[in-house]
């Protein structure tokens, strides 16, 4: 019989990131982008909350929940930038990866939270869009290593954290 333990470090699904969207100042439209730099110290370069320290220097959505919010909300379809995280992944559960270090192509990550709807979901989705996305708006993120992510770029449980785990059964 296996352990909770050892059914939580289990995580073999890679993800892809399909979409970066920056906000590049308050109430302003997404850009998409095909690539971005993102830094330990200043988070993602081009959004506006760029600079600021702390546990939320990028958000996370899952593709998958697209779907859903859209369901929810009454509406044909929902758009990553409709929800204004930064990063939309593919194929891997990010809730799973809550306190958790993982890899975007060559940069870590730790996810250090759930990211809420905010009110302005009632203005984006219409009359219950907060409600809609509750449960599925995202992870948020610190950057650990500078570089730069691409769209298409593996998602995956970083090695750092495989590496802690092991040293912890050892």
């Amino acid at each position: 019989m296996k352990t909770l333990q050892h059914l939580l470090d289990t995580l073999p699904q890679q993800g892809e990131l399909r979409w970066i969207g920056l906000r590049p100042e308050r109430r302003a439209d997404m850009l998409s982008v095909e690539s971005a730099v993102l830094s330990s110290t200043n988070g993602l370069e081009g959004d506006r909350y760029q600079g600021r320290t702390g546990q939320r220097h990028v958000t996370l959505l899952q593709e998958e929940h697209l779907a859903v919010i859209a369901g929810c909300s009454g509406r044909d379809q929902v758009r990553p930038e409709d929800l204004r995280r930064n990063l939309l992944v593919r194929g891997i559960n990010l809730l799973a990866l809550k306190n958790r270090i993982i890899s975007v192509g060559d940069i870590e990550l730790e996810i250090t939270g759930l990211c809420h709807p905010c009110s302005r979901m009632e203005e984006t989705l219409g009359a219950g869009g907060y409600n809609a996305v509750r449960g599925h708006g995202g992870v948020t993120a610190r950057v650990l290593t500078d570089g730069q992510i691409r769209v298409g770029d593996i998602v995956a449980l970083g090695v750092q954290k495989e590496l802690d785990t092991e040293t912890r059964r050892g």
